[in-house]
């Protein structure tokens, strides 16, 4: 026998998922405005400086910009309730697009950023106006890095909600919007930093290897970033089970419900960020007849609902001992 969530428990999930949602639009909203001045900035400095460190770093920004786009898309998909082609919800959307967020950083920042570098190598490009670049990288780094705060501060406090350490949190959030834009803005910082390193070490040497490397260091850490990113997206779209802490708390959940002798088994999965489908199997007492073993049922299954808003489905199969 098997239930499913009735009234409210089978609508869209409640905050903390739905503010958790609404501070992640924000944060991309503060991260697409900030990428999108700094790309133009970097475009108009990487013209009158012939910098190939600064040409890798427009391409950085423009697929930054990109993928905040991307990544609303993906926040605002993600939200819409369960209907009857989606019974689940379609919150795993947020996955595929975060997935090709990540794919477009790879191909439109990574790959063009080394051939950046590697045609530098190959066809040195005397850097002018350096001052000009070193301007635009000191307020692309400031924009950068509030955008990083403001990123490092929703992922810091959902950590503390959940007892977790920072970077536990950010390696096992279900959130990858999040996750996406503080590693985007981490890379962005970092970034900027290589790029006025290897326009510095141009003017001190006079040789454009290290413009031409600068380029090449930033290409490579988007690249591992990107397919991090990937990667990450990949395991939640297939089904990722949630994380032992929560899984060993709706074990102690179920477990000491009335009526239940023991958990058989529990299988807990992502059909959206912070949004899970627990299906177990309980062993219950063989004496119960059908109207007791369905109000024991309702029961535990309010229970879970109530105590982790999280879950938004819950299918229970009950097995006499």
């Amino acid at each position: 026998m098997s239930t499913r969530p009735s009234g409210s428990a089978a609508r869209s999930p409640r905050p903390p998922e739905d503010g958790g949602a609404v501070e992640g639009r924000r944060t991309v909203v503060v991260a697409l405005a900030a990428n999108l001045g700094i790309a133009a900035a970097k475009l108009i400095a990487a013209l009158l400086t012939g910098s190939g460190a600064m040409l890798a770093e427009v391409f950085h920004s423009t697929a930054d910009t990109g993928n905040q786009v991307l990544l609303l898309i993906a926040n605002r998909r993600a939200g819409r309730p369960p209907d009857p082609g989606y019974p689940l919800g379609h919150g795993r959307e947020a996955y595929f697009w975060a997935l090709i967020a990540s794919l477009g950083m790879f191909f439109t920042g990574a790959l063009l950023s080394i051939r950046e570098g590697i045609s530098e190598l190959l066809h040195a490009t005397p850097v002018t106006s350096p001052v000009v670049a070193y301007a635009v990288l000191g307020a692309s780094f400031c924009l950068d890095g509030m955008s990083l705060v403001r990123a490092y501060r929703q992922l810091r406090a959902e950590a503390n909600t959940l007892d977790r350490a920072f970077l536990e949190h950010l390696d096992v959030t279900s959130d990858p919007v999040a996750r996406a834009v503080f590693a985007e803005d981490a890379v962005s910082v970092g970034g900027n930093v290589v790029a006025a390193a290897g326009i510095a070490l141009h003017q001190v040497t006079g040789s454009a290897i290290p413009d031409a490397v600068a380029a090449l260091v930033i290409g490579v850490c988007l690249g591992v970033v990107a397919l991090e990113l990937a990667r990450r997206n990949r395991d939640f779209l297939v089904g990722r089970e949630a994380a032992p802490s929560i899984r060993a708390r709706l074990n102690e959940l179920l477990a000491r419900q009335d009526g239940v002798a023991r958990v058989g088994e529990l299988l807990v999965t992502y059909v959206g960020p912070r949004r899970l489908w627990v299906v177990a199997r309980l062993d219950v007492d063989r004496r119960l007849d059908a109207l007791s073993l369905d109000g024991l049922l309702t029961r535990v299954q309010s229970s879970v609902h109530t105590e982790m808003p999280a879950v938004v489905r819950v299918d229970l199969t009950p097995h006499a001992i």
